[in-house]
Formats: structure tokens, sequence, C-alpha cells
């Protein structure tokens, strides 16, 4: 069985409606009973954190007991945060008369494919690489597969995307002497196309090159510190819940091969909502021979994977006590 004790980061994962929230609470109050303090985060916009405890959340750090802390993370704040910083800046080195045109720009760059994933993949970086002295663990209970794919797939595609961008700056610097010199704004600037460019407004471009390089340089240097920390096995773990159906294993499958390309480091899974041997009638033993062919399919396809089988409950999981019930069936 796998285990978690010496891990600082944990991305829970899994196809919809498997139980990762229930499994991502559950293994914050064990690691709590072992004596760590935990950080629970909830990456889903269709958050479901507060309902597993039966305790509001939201965008603000919030005690659940004692040793747990958790935060839903809303992606539209993390979108609209990012996009006011961007503006901001774009601000600062533009004219006034620019302004309702980068506000219209930004506007449209807020509904594009990609902004929410690119948003938290930011919080998510900034909360690896800035990690509370006050937790030992942070664990991140994932949207459903394919988002979660996107997100841990995306430090290195925004890292070389910004490279991209660095690389666009640098040759734009090494223009800038020849475009000042040519592009004397009607005459209002500098009188002499030939004269020095510090001796005229444009040579504060320098002074704006340079800040939006370094701009990018923290980016980039941030995105790689987060996948150095998300590939490093002592650091990090990711844990797939599935249930025995043929949709997950197969959905968990793509997953787990899409990010090992990626070398992210897969401790184990859950498999959940296994029938349990006294449920008894026709329909139901029909059901466990069902389930006892798809848990060979796993073992088979998973098999150098380490995993849990927890049973089906016959009620809803919801509350302290039940995920505390749960806990104690993890390794």
């Amino acid at each position: 069985m796998f285990c978690i004790d010496n891990k600082q980061i944990v991305f829970v994962g899994g196809k919809g409606g498997v139980g990762k929230t229930t499994i991502s609470s559950a293994l914050a109050l064990q690691q709590a009973k072992r004596g760590r303090n935990v950080l629970l985060v909830s990456t889903d916009p269709a958050h479901s954190l507060a309902d597993a405890f039966d305790n509001p959340i939201g965008d603000t750090i919030t005690s659940m007991t004692e040793r747990v802390d958790a935060l839903e993370i809303d992606p539209d704040a993390e979108v609209e945060a990012h996009i006011a910083r961007v503006m901001k800046t774009m601000k600062r080195f533009s004219k006034p008369d620019m302004y309702p045109e980068i506000e219209r720009q930004m506007r449209l760059t807020q509904q594009s494919p990609g902004a929410q994933e690119a948003a938290l993949l930011e919080r998510i970086a900034r909360l690896i690489d800035e990690k509370p002295a006050d937790y030992d663990l942070i664990i991140f209970d994932t949207a459903p597969t394919g988002h979660t794919l996107r997100l841990l797939t995306l430090p290195e595609a925004m890292a070389a995307w910004t490279q991209g961008l660095l690389k666009q700056t640098e040759r734009s610097k090494k223009l800038e002497g020849v475009l000042e010199h040519l592009s004397p704004k009607a005459g209002k600037d500098i009188a002499n196309p030939m004269a020095d460019p510090k001796q005229h407004e444009s040579a504060e471009l320098d002074d704006r090159t340079a800040e939006i390089s370094e701009t990018l340089l923290r980016r980039q240097r941030l995105f790689h510190r987060t996948r150095h920390v998300l590939t490093d096995p002592s650091k990090t773990a990711l844990i797939f819940v599935l249930t025995p159906e043929k949709l997950p294993i197969l959905e968990t499958a793509r997953a787990v091969t899409a990010l090992r390309q990626e070398k992210l480091p897969i401790a184990g899974l859950v498999i959940n909502r296994n029938l349990p041997d006294h449920a008894d009638g026709e329909f139901f033993a029909k059901r466990r021979a069902q389930e006892a062919q798809y848990r060979n399919e796993i073992e088979h396809e998973f098999q150098d994977l380490q995993g849990v089988y927890l049973p089906l409950f016959p009620t809803d999981l919801h509350g302290l006590d039940a995920l505390k019930d749960i806990a104690e069936q993890l390794p």
C-alpha cells in the first residue's frame, strides 16, 4: 500500500464522481491524526470540500479541525486578479488614450480557452513555492481528470512559452536603437533622427523592456521551481481515485500514461466503492461478479502501482465523523 507520511505535496485526481473529494479529505484527517499540519486545497471549479465537511469554506483558509485547514480556490477570481495585474503593468507603459483598448483586449483574454487553468496554475505554483511553514503537507483536491492533466502539464508549457517571450523581448531590445532613430513620432520627440536616443522620451523603452523581461523571468523561475517540486518523488505524490467500472479504469489508464511521460510521481490508487461481501440478492451477486472482473483488470493494468480498496458504504459520506471512518481505512 502507498504511504504519504513523508510527502509535502499530494495531488488527488480521477474521473468526475468517483469520490476524489472524500478521499482527499480523509487523507488530510489521516495525516493530521499522525501529527502533521495539513492544508487541503480544492482546485475544482465545482467545489465540494465544504459539502464533505458540512462546513462553509470559500476562497480563504478556513479551519476544519485540529491540524487541518481548507481552501477552495475561486478560478474566476484568480483570472480577474491575474488580468488586473497584467493590465496594471501594461498601463504603466502606455498612453492614456490606449487604456480603453487595453481593457477591451484584457476582457477578451479573460474569456479565452485556458485562462482559468493558467490562473489556477499560477496560484497553485505560488502555494507550492511559498508553502507556509505552518503546514507539513498540502493536499490538492483536483477537478476531473482532463482538467488535472492540463493543470499538471502546464508548468513546462508555461516555462517554454515564457522563454519564447523572453527571446522575443531580447530581439525587440536589439532593434530598439534602430527603431528609435527611425521613428521620430512626426517630429514630436526628436529633431534629429540620428540623435542619441537617450536624449528623447523613447529612451524609457529600455526601462520598460528591462521590467518586462524581469517579470517574465520571475514567472519562468516560478514555473521551473514548481516543475522541480512536482517531479521530485521525495516531495510529491499523485494519487488516483477510481471505481471498479469500465470508464474510470480507461480514463485513469490514460491519465497515468500521460503523467508518467511528464515524469510525475504516481504513488498509487484508491479503488473506491467496492460492493461489500455481505450485500446479498441476485442483483448484488451479478454486480459483485462484474466488479471482480474489473478488479482483475485493475490489477493487470496497474500492476506496478500500489492500491487500496474501499467498500461501498450504505449512505452518503459527509461530515467529520464519516470522513474519520474512511481515514481509518487508508494506509
